[in-house]
């Protein structure tokens, strides 16, 4: 078993213990992505760019990417969704709107390149 397998086992595991699977819908999925993903802001709310680099609490970093990373891998796996695969054909696509030429060193999007 790869350890992306254990972790999605361990997800479903402690799901399942708790039988939560039936609140796991795609809608409510989603917005538990994006509430963790609007706490993982409030760490560098009101911080410089050079504050947000050296100045936040690891544990809370950890705590919030791990509960992102987690509702994102229940909609993945609810949906029948290859992990690895869908980032690879992303990364894919986006190697494509970005090419290396007009795109390094800049934060321009796809559109404006």
């Amino acid at each position: 078993m790869s350890e992306l397998q254990q972790i999605l086992q361990a997800i479903k595991q402690f799901s399942d213990q708790r039988d939560w699977h039936k609140f796991h819908n795609n809608k409510d999925l989603a917005i538990a992505i994006s509430i963790e993903a609007a706490e993982l802001n409030e760490i560098f709310l009101w911080k410089t760019p050079q504050q947000s680099d050296k100045d936040f609490d690891k544990q809370q970093l950890e705590d919030e990417l791990a509960d992102i990373l987690t509702y994102s891998f229940m909609m993945a796996y609810k949906n029948n969704l290859d992990i690895k695969s869908i980032i690879l054909n992303k990364l894919q696509k986006n190697a494509k709107k970005y090419p290396v030429e007009k795109s390094r060193g800049n934060a321009r999007k796809y559109t404006e390149l």
